[in-house]
């Protein structure tokens, strides 16, 4: 505490001013006062972009090497109208895509008509303890200027001691031409090593858009 306090104290000027310390550049690794796990930089591992695609799979790159994986994905089109984006992960060598999670999801909207607004928690969207293809972007619309984008974070999909969360945040153009802004967690309830990856809607193909995937930290 007592170090806390000097630390605290020596960032006021002698006229009461608080003047916390300045950071000279963007790197994590010169801020000291974060645990060493936490630094590290964005890489990019690698991306795939969609063409009329059933699916879009990462089988390689998710492993020990970073302790949190970010998928970014940029101008997601579906083929059909009011379509959402699904994801599931797996073992390494498996191909089932039926890991067991818990999930929650709340959203808000706003149509372009200024006629309804909303923000809700969505049941229909959830997982109690279920295998299927998780909802992390619904309602997706399919007109030429619609699409979908957001960020998927998974956290330690390679430890063999916690199960495996995530969070997702996506905004979207809906098929009724609604603005959505859409918030998903959960965790993979197992302490298997996850390795794998696969995206799909949840009908049709994914028409266009690109996936990147990034590892954060080592």
């Amino acid at each position: 505490m007592g170090t806390l306090t000097r630390k605290f104290a020596n960032n006021f000027t002698v006229g009461g001013v608080y003047k916390p310390a300045a950071i000279t550049n963007n790197s994590l690794a010169n801020i000291t006062d974060i645990p060493a796990a936490a630094k590290g930089k964005l890489t990019l591992i690698s991306s795939q972009t969609a063409s009329a695609s059933a699916s879009i799979e990462f089988t390689s790159g998710i492993d020990s090497t970073y302790h949190t994986y970010l998928f970014k994905f940029v101008n997601i089109h579906p083929s059909v109208d009011s379509a959402g984006i699904t994801f599931q992960m797996d073992i390494s060598g498996a191909s089932n895509y039926n890991t067991t999670m818990t999930t929650t999801m709340f959203q808000s909207y706003h149509n372009e008509g200024d006629t309804n607004t909303i923000l809700s928690y969505r049941t229909d969207s959830d997982q109690a303890q279920g295998t299927a293809f998780q909802e992390i972007c619904l309602d997706i619309g399919n007109d030429n200027d619609q699409c979908c984008n957001g960020n998927l974070y998974i956290f330690s999909p390679s430890s063999t001691v916690y199960v495996k969360h995530f969070i997702s945040r996506f905004a979207r153009i809906g098929g009724a031409d609604y603005a959505g802004d859409q918030f998903y967690a959960g965790y993979f309830n197992t302490t298997s090593a996850l390795a794998k990856i696969k995206f799909q809607m949840t009908s049709g193909n994914i028409d266009a858009g690109t996936i990147y995937m990034y590892g954060i930290g080592a």
